[in-house]
């Protein structure tokens, strides 16, 4: 492939803004979709007439298939036409999710949403591919954090969706976000796929002198891919590190058992409290401050990434913890009412009910720490691997994340639904998601390590690449 003709559709500057973007509003399609059912528990109890436990083993299933799948998304990624993939991965998903509205049965529910997240698992690690070669080292931390405030962002609409759309039926917001990923997939098939290190500075005059780096993964290579000692720090740190987030997908459910609590309706405390969850997501908009803080601190010191990450985790703990047990005190809305008349009321709560305010600040300050954690880790799988392994890299990183999450989210209902026998709700998921906390800590010493491997595998990737460039 020649990129050459500057200002030509294919692949000039308009046709990768395109692809960026319809990449990005995947990525976060992806993301709402798993957000579904985490975010209308009360409706799901009782149209399937099933526990808050059967539910999180519903969605810890999903997340482990779909991070199992990543891998072999991740290295078809790394030696395959990748929009190909991602329409096959796109049109899974979104068909089965559709399905999922018309079931009346548990087992099919499950079945379903298991099967989703077979073609999920091509989104995490296909798009992270595509996403890294349009972006130069220097500008890496900064771009991913736009990458992965579009995953917060999915979440927070897939949990909205669900909430509100979903507080009389569970079938409406399946139907809507399968409609999306449907327009998505076809949209996708008119993106540029762009040549692998396509961004790299050592391969810059390798591009513009018309040629290209046609390096690709073979399983001989995975050897070579386990000896980056910074890879297995990044990787073994998501193992502990999304057992804690995993937990945090149950937020919503912990708030909206609070507005129950206040003595308010199934269907009011879903949609109230599943406004309040939206809007303690607000503190991820700081991953954009530190992605660019990311970048700046790796320019003067290859472990800076490391660095900040570590610092976020660590110090986003105690925050978490006053979040969880503040109660909603004094809150008042109209009981029975709709979504255009409860969010002008949690607003006005948050500036006037001290409860509420706590709450709100302790998630700002909690998430906007922890912000810091994802596009810097995106950004070091790049910097640490050659184009034509980031894809399967990723895909094991992603895999033992989603055996993280997947334990996270699973055991954490199930932990609740024991607690609950001594302490009622929403005490018990307070305890069971204060519990969880305490992964973060080896997270951080992870980090710390990973901070020492790393200046000498940058190094070594960009001493390969100008050879081969040269060559």
């Amino acid at each position: 492939m020649t990129i050459t003709a500057k200002r030509t559709w294919r692949g000039g500057r308009a046709h990768v803004i395109y692809t960026i973007v319809v990449f990005v509003v995947l990525a976060s399609l992806d993301n709402a979709a798993v957000a579904l059912i985490p975010s209308m528990v009360p409706r799901l109890r009782e149209t399937f007439g099933v526990s808050t436990g059967a539910i999180g083993l519903l969605t810890g299933a999903q997340i482990l298939v779909t991070a199992v799948t990543a891998i072999f998304w991740g290295y078809l990624a790394d030696s395959r036409d990748r929009r190909m993939l991602l329409f096959t991965g796109t049109i899974i998903w979104a068909g089965t999710i559709g399905l999922s509205g018309a079931v009346a049965t548990y087992s099919a529910l499950f079945a379903l949403q298991v099967i989703a997240g077979v073609g999920l698992g091509s989104i995490v690690s296909v798009s992270f591919s595509v996403i890294s070669d349009f972006v130069a080292p220097k500008r890496r931390g900064l771009a991913m954090s736009f990458w992965g405030l579009s995953q917060g962002i999915g979440t927070l609409v897939g949990s909205l969706l669900a909430s509100q759309a979903g507080a009389h039926s569970h079938a409406p917001p399946f139907f809507i976000l399968a409609a999306a990923g449907i327009l998505f997939s076809i949209l996708l098939l008119a993106t540029f796929d762009a040549p692998r290190g396509f961004r790299e500075p050592e391969l810059k005059e390798l591009y513009e002198s018309g040629k290209t780096y046609d390096y690709q993964i073979d399983t001989a290579q995975l050897v070579d891919i386990s000896r980056v000692k910074t890879n297995r720090w990044l990787v073994l740190q998501g193992l502990t590190a999304q057992v804690a987030y995993g937990s945090l997908i149950w937020v919503p459910l912990l708030y909206q058992e609070k507005v129950i609590a206040e003595g308010y309706s199934l269907a009011t405390g879903q949609q109230v409290g599943g406004i309040f969850a939206a809007l303690f997501t607000i503190g991820a908009l700081f991953s954009i401050l530190f992605g660019h803080l990311g970048d700046r601190w790796q320019r003067r010191n290859l472990s800076g990434r490391a660095y900040i990450s570590a610092i976020g985790i660590l110090g986003a703990i105690p925050f978490f913890l006053i979040f969880f047990w503040v109660p909603l005190r004094g809150l008042q809305v109209t009981e029975g009412a709709g979504t255009g008349t409860f969010i002008p009321e949690v607003l006005l709560a948050i500036v006037t009910n001290p409860w509420v305010a706590a709450a709100f600040l302790s998630a700002m300050i909690a998430l906007a720490l922890t912000s810091a954690d994802s596009p810097n880790w995106f950004a070091l799988i790049a910097d640490v691997n050659l184009p034509e392994h980031r894809g399967t890299v990723f895909g094991v990183g992603n895999f033992v994340n989603g055996v993280g999450r997947a334990s996270g989210t699973a055991l954490t209902t199930v932990g609740a639904d024991v607690i609950s026998k001594t302490l009622p709700p929403p005490f018990n998921l307070a305890l069971g998601l204060s519990l969880f906390q305490i992964f973060f800590l080896p997270t951080g010493w992870c980090y710390w390590k990973a901070s020492k491997t790393c200046p000498t595998d940058i190094e070594d990737v960009r001493a390969t690449l100008r050879e081969r460039a040269e060559s």
